[in-house]
């Protein structure tokens, strides 16, 4: 794809992002981590030409080809797939930016653990299956406080940054926005705590994420389409 058609596309996107933002906050900041699961390192390398900075992969392997492959450039990497616990360690040596995935207190206690071997640290954020769907990871909204102030206690080699959920999978928006509501208000509940990142809203409802509150969207399809 040629960087003058990102160019165009980035605009479009940045254009919905601003309006959907100042509709609600005139002074939130969102965040854009580009999904790159289907972008070669050449388009990821496009979209770095034109100003986006950070790039958020599914799969370890992926993740690991593109960094390596474009350590050229100075690019934030996000980790937003489901971490295998055999893959623990092989992501602590990419030391990611951003860990959006933290989906049980089992697996922060196991991602601890390893970080401390390594005498590493990472950012993390915990994942709420703020939509009760069987197939996706996360903790349920009732225990994410609790859940939370435990792994902030007990993980000391992980930088809680606050909370990530994926909106409901149905074509109903008001489901889809409960969702978000759900997560944007155990979000606010953490704040004196340090969360800094509410992370929702991908290439299908980012609007309406930004619109319940979210800081940080992951935009994938729309980008690299």
């Amino acid at each position: 794809m040629e960087t003058k058609n990102f160019v165009n596309t980035f605009d479009e996107i940045l254009t919905r992002v601003e309006k959907a933002r100042l509709s609600v906050d005139q002074h939130r900041i969102v965040k854009i981590v580009a999904a790159s699961k289907s972008a070669t390192p050449q388009m990821v390398e496009a979209m770095y030409n034109i100003g986006q900075r950070s790039f958020g992969e599914n799969k370890i392997q992926d993740m690991s080809d593109k960094v390596h492959a474009l350590s050229h450039l100075p690019l934030e990497w996000h980790f937003i797939g489901r971490l295998q616990t055999n893959k623990i360690n092989q992501l602590i040596d990419l030391n990611p930016s951003l860990m959006h995935s933290l989906s049980s207190l089992e697996l922060a206690q196991e991602l601890d653990k390893r970080l401390s071997v390594k005498g590493k640290t990472m950012n993390v954020l915990l994942q709420i299956n703020s939509a009760y769907e069987e197939q996706k990871a996360g903790v349920l909204p009732e225990v994410a406080l609790e859940v939370y102030e435990q792994i902030n206690l007990t993980c000391k080699h992980l930088q809680l940054k606050g909370v990530m959920s994926i909106g409901a999978h149905t074509e109903e928006k008001a489901i889809i926005q409960k969702s978000f509501e759900t997560t944007s208000e155990i979000f606010e509940s953490l704040q004196n705590q340090g969360a800094k990142y509410c992370s929702m809203g991908m290439s299908q409802d980012f609007e309406l994420a930004i619109a319940c509150g979210s800081n940080m969207i992951r935009l994938g399809s729309i980008l690299f389409k």
